[in-house]
């Protein structure tokens, strides 16, 4: 105890430097959070619009039921399609005529007769969205196919290049974080260098020299986390009714949700946010604690 308050003295004695380590320590593990959150988001966009159906094929008035079921079962046996749904004309019609509900003057020339029966598909990742659109091509009685791989694939490429950007200067920030805190406790390893000579002389051992140093880079690392997270955690309380207006329509978003809670639901997903409050936490203790060690363990001659 009396050593935790001895370098809570130590830290008081410099404020300015202090103050320095945990700004940047807060900066740093701040920018990892909505890091981290973004990857959360643009994972379980992408992930919602994997799922969802990527081609969508349009029958002739030629094609039965049972021709489709047995397009259906070729489908199933390339182990390339995750899902299919058969919408018949009737079901056409249904859905037709909700999304046209305001306009009664398209609901009274349109019959089940002239709309075309369809097969929704989903496969298992996109890059076997051009294997199936091939093969539907060959298929007889095939109006029209709409294929919407572009969309996954522009996803994918957005979310992949925010990963990278984001994670350089993650990396950016953890160097600075860590030389300041070099700097910092190198500075007052210098100024106590007469102290520790006599530490040394009484038989201190390394480790008790070093002790304090370490110390103070934990409670930097405790404190940065610590600011980073409950700014983050505001943050997301904040944007919970915004994306839950934004992406209405579009489900349920680990960000904002857990399994099936809409996005709705108040307060956020507490598991991410606890999650969250774990990562910085032992981010912060790690760099706090690797930079004083790397620190001490330099400037100190043992």
């Amino acid at each position: 105890m009396t050593n935790h308050l001895s370098v809570l003295r130590k830290i008081r004695r410099t404020p300015y430097q202090a103050i320095a380590s945990v700004f940047m320590m807060f900066i740093t593990l701040f920018v990892l959070a909505l890091f981290l959150l973004l990857i959360a988001s643009t994972t379980s966009l992408v992930s919602y619009f994997e799922k969802k159906p990527q081609l969508t094929v349009f029958f002739t008035n030629d094609k039965d039921k049972a021709s489709i079921d047995q397009l259906i079962e070729k489908l199933k046996q390339t182990g390339k399609v995750s899902g299919w749904k058969y919408v018949s004309k009737e079901e056409a019609l249904i859905i037709y005529r909700e999304q046209n509900k305001d306009d009664p003057l398209l609901l009274e020339m349109v019959t089940a007769d002239i709309l075309p029966a369809s097969l929704d598909i989903s496969a298992v990742t996109p890059k076997f969205l051009n294997d199936i659109n091939s093969m539907l091509k060959n298929e007889p009685a095939i109006d029209d196919i709409v294929f919407q791989k572009e969309i996954v694939d522009t996803l994918i490429s957005w979310a992949n290049a925010v990963r990278l950007v984001g994670l350089i200067f993650i990396i950016f920030l953890i160097l600075s974080t860590f030389f300041i805190l070099l700097t910092s406790i190198g500075m007052k390893i210098a100024l106590k260098r007469e102290e520790i000579e006599i530490l040394k002389l009484v038989g201190a051992t390394p480790w008790y020299i070093k002790k304090p140093f370490l110390y103070e880079g934990l409670i930097y690392g405790l404190l940065g986390s610590t600011f980073a997270w409950l700014l983050a955690s505001l943050l997301i309380l904040y944007l919970s009714p915004f994306a839950s207006s934004f992406l209405r329509g579009v489900g349920t978003l680990s960000l904002f949700s857990v399994n099936n809670i809409s996005l709705n639901v108040w307060p956020p997903n507490l598991l991410l946010v606890f999650s969250l409050w774990s990562i910085l936490l032992i981010s912060g203790l790690g760099i706090g604690f690797l930079g004083s060690m790397v620190a001490s363990s330099r400037f100190l001659v043992e």
